[in-house]
């Protein structure tokens, strides 16, 4: 392979992940004008057409995406390899970035990090908040958090945060009008605040267990938010039952603005994990946050 087949490719690749040209020149530090040229440059070379291009879209063709699921691997191993170098020095260095949601983010990475920063000035750490399920590759973070039990297979993933448990919740003034559920069919019965997921646009059905029988319920109530903190405020309002994080109610809980129902139906499950592609060639400063950030329970807790 010749420097400039390298160059190309790597062209083609910016090219058919921000689907755009403008996008791609200004990501490669390169004119537009210059990268179309490049791209036809390698399409006579291979004697296929890789993009398509219309006035309002890029996209690569049936050839593109053969060689973009080849080369993106290919091009991340050598950029991993080589960052992974650069950091061969004595205090690991460099950018990390991690999609996860809110609540993790707050629980789990804020505390490491808080921890961890002051003593490796030449880390810096992007977090991007998200709800929904980011493809960590094609958006190129360095890695992702999610609950255990929705990890991919084909992911390396760290534990970094104890089992959870939901609450089912609602104000005292709302159970002096209603009678208390001792069920999950009982839920049918009330107004219920329902969470809208961003992942999907979907509303969440409640996940409900005992004695290892699952139940899903898809609740009705006059109020669906997309936003946790408002679940709670309304809930604590008194206008309905909410489905959250015990901790997140935890406060709510202790000081009776909430009271908490169908506890034996709320088990504790899977907490947080970091994970990142198998083939991800770790750097330095990525494996100091990871050590960081791994969750060791104390006493053999879990």
């Amino acid at each position: 392979m010749q420097r400039e087949d390298l160059a190309d490719l790597n062209a083609f690749l910016a090219v058919a992940e921000e689907r755009s040209f403008t996008r791609a020149a200004a990501r490669l530090g390169t004119s537009q004008s210059a990268l179309s040229h490049t791209i036809r440059r390698l399409e006579a070379r291979v004697g296929v057409r890789l993009l398509t291009r219309t006035t309002r879209n890029v996209a690569p063709t049936q050839a593109g995406e053969r060689l973009l699921g080849t080369l993106r691997p290919a091009l991340e191993s050598i950029g991993s390899e080589l960052t992974a170098l650069a950091e061969l020095r004595s205090r690991p260095a460099g950018t990390i970035r991690i999609t996860t949601a809110e609540h993790a983010a707050r629980t789990v990475i804020w505390p490491a990090l808080e921890r961890l920063l002051p003593d490796h000035p030449d880390i810096h750490v992007e977090l991007s908040i998200d709800s929904s399920f980011t493809d960590i590759v094609a958006g190129r973070f360095d890695a992702g958090v999610r609950l255990g039990e929705a990890l991919a297979k084909d992911m390396v993933a760290v534990r970094i945060g104890p089992d959870l448990r939901m609450a089912v919740v609602g104000a005292p003034a709302y159970f002096a009008a209603h009678p208390i559920p001792r069920t999950p069919q009982d839920l049918a019965e009330h107004n219920c605040i329902n969470l809208r997921l961003l992942s999907s646009g979907a509303l969440y059905a409640w996940e409900l267990e005992r004695d290892g029988r699952e139940i899903r319920v898809r609740v009705e109530g006059q109020l669906a938010f997309d936003n946790i903190a408002m679940i709670v405020r309304a809930a604590t309002a008194g206008f309905g039952l909410g489905f959250v994080m015990e901790d997140q109610v935890a406060a709510e809980i202790a000081d009776g603005r909430l009271v908490r129902v169908l506890e034996d139906w709320c088990p504790a499950f899977a907490g947080y994990h970091l994970y990142f592609p198998s083939r991800r060639q770790p750097s330095a400063a990525f494996a100091v946050l990871v050590e960081a950030l791994r969750y060791r329970p104390a006493d053999g807790a879990r």
